[in-house]
C-alpha cells in the first residue's frame, strides 16, 4: 500500500479493498522501520493516528464518508497540532505543546484525514538543506548521502520514500518546490492568501505559504479541494471562492502558450537539469502547447531583495521567544536581561541567529531607507516582471533549482546555500503560485520541472501538471529503500 498515490488510496478505501486502521498500521510500522536512517519524522503519533482512523471507518460504515477520510498524512512541524508537540526544528520550542490547532489542520481533520506526525524541517524553515535542524539533517531516500532539500525535508522525504502519502510542507522562498525536486515528488506552492496561516508558526510573514506536498499533481489537487478558502483569523486570506481543483484536472494543452524565462537557463545552472527540463518542455509540445521565450529582468535581484525583507520579518517575529511565556528558558537567570539574552543564545541556532542578526540591522535606524524599502521597491519591480509575462503567455517553466541533490555538508558556505533558491525566490516575492513535478533523473538523483501561474491560477497549473504526469512516467520512479 505505500507505494499507491493518495487517489488509489481514496478508491481503495471507497471499494473496501482494505480499511483506514490497516491502512495506517502498515504506514506506521513502515516509519517504525525505515525512518531511523531518514530522520524524516520529529514525532510520530501513533495512538491519535489509530484512534482517528477508526473513526473514520466508522464514518465509511454508516455511509458519510468524504473523498479524503481515512486518509494518512503528516504535518511539517511548523503547523500547530492541539496537544502534541510542534516545535519548528528549534530547541526554542523543543517542549512547546500547542493548545490549538492551525486553520489547514483543522480543515483537513474535519475532511477526516488521519495525522500519522509532525515531520522534520530546517529550523523555523531557514534553510534549504534540511540540515539546520535541532533534531538533525534529514536524509534523502534516493541516497541518504544527500540532502531532500529545505525547509520541508521531512515531508518531502517521507512521502518519497513511501512513509505517509501526502504531507503539508510551507514555502517562503521555495521550501516546498526545491524538496520536492530534489526527492523526486510533486510539491504545490499556492498564491500568497488562498491557504490560511493561522496556527502556522511565522518565519516570513508576507512570504509564508503552506501548501500540499504528494506524488502526483492530482493528489495535491485533492488536498488543496480541502485547505484552500478564505479564514477571518488570519488577516492576509483572501475572500476568493474555491473552484474544484479536481475538476479541470484533464483538459486538454492544445494552444497552451509556455514562456521559458532566459534568466533561467544560463550561467549556474547545471547541464543534466537543464537538459530534463527542455525534455519536458518537448513533450508539452508534442501535446499542443506553443514555447515562446520570454524575459523577467530584474530577477537577479530576488535573492538580494528576499535576504533583505525575509530576515527583517523574522527579526520581528522571532522577538516573541524570550523564556518568559512559553518555550525555552534558560536556567537560573540573574536578571531579566540576563533570561533573554542565555535563552536566545541556548535556543536558537546559527543560521537563525545570523538572519534576526540581519533583520535587525536592515530594520534599524540608518539602514531601513537604505535596505529595507529599497528591497520591497525591488518587489514590486519582479511582481511587475511576472504581470507583463502572463499577458504574453499561460504559464512559464523552468528548472525548480539549479542543481540535483547536494551531499550533506557540501555547502558549508551560507552564500552558496542561498543561491539553491534562485529560481524559486521571486515567486514568493510575487504572491504567485508554482508547483514543482518530477521530470528526470540525472545519476539517479531527481530533477524538478517548475511550472508557474499568475495569481489564483492553480487550477490551470494542476491541469498543466497533471496532463504531464498522464504522458510520462517520472512521478511513478520509487527510491530503493533497504528496509
Amino acid at each position: 500500500m505505500h507505494d499507491k498515490t493518495l487517489a488509489e488510496l481514496a478508491r481503495g478505501l471507497a471499494a473496501g479493498d482494505f480499511s483506514s486502521r490497516e491502512l495506517t498500521s502498515s504506514l506506521l510500522e513502515r516509519i517504525k522501520r525505515i525512518d531511523p536512517a531518514l530522520n524524516s519524522f520529529i514525532t510520530v503519533t501513533d495512538e491519535q493516528a489509530l484512534k482517528e482512523a477508526d473513526a473514520a471507518d466508522a464514518l465509511r460504515h454508516k455511509g458519510e464518508a468524504g473523498i479524503l477520510s481515512g486518509l494518512p498524512l503528516a504535518y511539517k512541524d511548523i503547523f500547530c497540532t492541539e496537544g502534541v508537540r510542534t516545535s519548528a526544528g528549534s530547541k526554542m520550542l523543543d517542549n512547546f505543546i500547542a493548545p490549538y490547532n492551525a486553520t489547514v489542520v483543522e480543515k483537513l481533520r474535519h475532511a477526516g484525514t488521519v495525522s500519522l506526525g509532525k515531520t522534520n524541517m530546517d529550523e523555523f524553515a531557514m534553510g534549504s538543506s534540511n540540515e539546520n535542524s535541532y533534531y538533525g539533517p534529514v536524509k534523502n531516500p534516493w541516497n541518504p548521502k544527500l540532502v531532500p532539500g529545505g525547509s520541508s525535508g521531512g515531508s518531502a522525504a517521507a512521502v518519497a520514500a513511501g512513509l505517509v502519502p501526502a504531507a503539508l510542507g510551507t514555502d517562503t522562498g521555495g521550501s516546498i518546490r526545491q524538496p520536492a525536486a530534489f526527492c523526486g515528488i510533486t510539491g504545490l506552492k499556492p498564491t500568497y492568501g488562498r491557504v490560511s496561516r493561522y496556527g502556522m508558526i511565522a518565519y516570513a510573514s508576507s512570504l509564508d505559504q503552506a501548501g500540499p506536498m504528494a506524488r502526483t499533481a492530482e493528489d495535491c489537487a485533492m488536498l488543496m479541494n480541502a485547505m484552500a478558502g478564505h479564514d477571518a483569523r488570519d488577516s492576509t486570506s483572501v475572500s476568493r471562492n474555491v473552484p474544484d481543483y479536481t475538476q479541470g484536472l484533464n483538459k486538454p494543452l492544445n494552444g497552451l502558450k509556455i514562456g521559458l524565462p532566459v534568466e533561467y537557463f544560463g550561467e549556474g545552472l547545471a547541464p543534466e537539469v537543464e537538459t530534463a527540463v527542455r525534455e519536458a518542455v518537448r513533450v508539452y509540445e508534442s501535446l499542443g502547447a506553443q514555447v515562446i521565450e520570454v524575459s523577467l529582468p530584474h530577477t537577479s535581484m530576488a535573492i538580494p531583495a528576499y535576504y533583505v525583507i525575509a530576515p527583517a520579518e523574522a527579526s520581528a517575529n522571532l522577538s516573541r521567544y524570550d523564556g518568559v511565556r512559553f518555550g525555552h528558558r534558560c536556567k537560573d537567570p540573574v536578571d531579566l536581561e540576563d533570561l533573554y539574552k542565555r535563552t536566545r543564545a541556548e535556543g536558537f541556532g546559527d543560521e537563525v541567529k545570523r538572519r534576526i542578526l540581519i533583520g535587525t540591522h536592515t530594520l534599524s535606524e540608518g539602514f531601513f531607507d537604505a535596505y529595507y524599502r529599497k528591497a520591497q521597491q525591488i518587489r514590486r519591480l519582479i511582481r511587475q516582471d511576472f504581470l507583463d509575462a502572463f499577458a504574453r503567455v499561460d504559464v512559464l517553466m523552468g528548472p525548480a533549482a539549479p542543481t540535483t541533490a547536494f551531499e550533506l555538508g557540501a555547502k558549508a558556505d551560507p552564500v552558496q546555500m542561498y543561491l539553491q533558491d534562485i529560481y524559486t525566490i521571486a515567486i514568493n516575492l510575487a504572491g504567485i503560485p508554482g508547483i514543482s513535478v518530477p521530470a528526470g533523473l540525472a545519476d539517479n538523483r531527481p530533477v524538478g520541472l517548475q511550472i508557474l501561474g499568475p495569481h489564483f491560477g492553480e487550477a490551470h497549473l494542476l491541469n498543466v501538471a497533471h496532463v504531464y504526469q498522464q504522458a510520462t512516467d517520472w512521478h511513478q520512479r520509487r527510491p530503493e529503500i533497504k528496509e
